[in-house]
């Protein structure tokens, strides 16, 4: 090839590579399958992902969120389907794709007898990341993790090996970041200073895509998407995902404490009553919810003349949702 044409092709390839990474789109795919012994874990899965957006991803263990992540950092080959990530083809420019996301796995995968700078270093020397001390200490100055940098990553607490994991994901500037589960065993404290520092690189223009169970965290998304069985149920937003539910939701409390037995059993005699979809116990009260109003309220005509009782509407919630999501699935799993 002549020198001009490599030049041109060379150019031609960064501004490629430009485009893409200031592409509005992060994620889009359709499709996306992956079979394990003849049964598919993804079922063909189709999302969208605005640049800079948290988008949620949530499922009951073993629904297929982590395959799907997997695909779509290019560390897993589709079976089915195709799309984009960071404008890079799925399949055909896997590698470029690794190179602009950071993914944090479920388990700390960091070295335990290594302090949280060498543990940086060495990171930044597998990213082949460019004056890897200057990334470095901006990373952990990022991360609130100056003051410990030469504290061993085995004794940190679970909230900063949680950090430490951020900062080793962030060390190369990616422009997507794939979090399954991060905060698992996290305490409460420790998730609500995560979810800042999303936030945080949200507003800088970083996508972020975080599998989560807790329900508090699906509610800082901005897009939502529930999988289960390997099949995408719904997503949207907050508001959207409530909304396409068609769920009404009524509060069943007790007039006086002291009779929680009474609630206990209140809850068995309503499941699975008609027009009642899910019970949910909720302290000293129950969520009641069903898709048929007129129903719902019908069966609880006859709770609200106990005494015992009082039955007052509410609105639906993310885990009035989901608990019913994965009730409808099991229930057409035993089908």
């Amino acid at each position: 090839m002549q020198p001009e044409v490599e030049s041109a092709a060379a150019s031609a390839a960064t501004s490629d590579a430009n485009d893409a990474r200031h592409a509005p789109i992060a994620i889009d795919v359709h499709g996306l399958t992956k079979r394990y012994g003849g049964r598919a874990v993804v079922d063909h899965v189709s999302i969208r992902v605005p640049r800079g957006a948290i988008f949620g991803f949530l499922g009951p263990n073993g629904s297929g969120k982590t395959t799907t992540i997997r695909m779509l950092c290019g560390l897993l080959t589709p079976d089915e389907g195709d799309g984009t990530c960071l404008g890079f083809d799925l399949r055909r420019e896997a590698a470029a794709i690794k190179r602009e996301v950071g993914y944090m796995t479920q388990r700390f995968s960091l070295y335990e007898d290594l302090s949280i700078e060498e543990n940086l270093e060495f990171v930044a020397r597998m990213y082949d990341v460019s004056d890897r001390r200057a990334a470095i200490a901006t990373t952990l100055d990022r991360l609130g993790l100056t003051a410990r940098r030469n504290q061993l990553a085995g004794t940190l607490s679970g909230g900063w090996k949680q950090r430490l994991a951020l900062a080793a994901c962030m060390l190369h500037a990616p422009q997507l970041l794939l979090l399954d589960e991060p905060t698992a065993g996290v305490d409460p404290k420790a998730r609500r200073d995560f979810w800042e520092k999303i936030h945080e690189l949200a507003a800088d223009g970083i996508t972020v895509l975080v599998s989560t169970h807790y329900m508090d965290e699906a509610e800082r998304c901005h897009r939502l998407a529930y999988i289960n069985v390997g099949k995408l149920l719904v997503e949207g937003t907050p508001d959207e995902v409530i909304a396409h539910s068609g769920l009404s939701t009524m509060i069943v409390a007790l007039r006086s404490s002291g009779d929680e037995r009474s609630l206990a059993l209140l809850a068995r005699e309503l499941s699975g009553t008609p027009g009642v979809d899910t019970v949910i116990p909720f302290g000293t009260t129950l969520r009641v919810s069903g898709r048929d109003q007129a129903a719902l309220e019908s069966a609880l005509a006859a709770v609200r003349a106990r005494d015992t009782f009082t039955v007052d509407a509410a609105a639906t919630s993310l885990e009035d949702v989901f608990v019913n999501l994965m009730q409808s699935a099991v229930a057409d799993g035993a089908r």
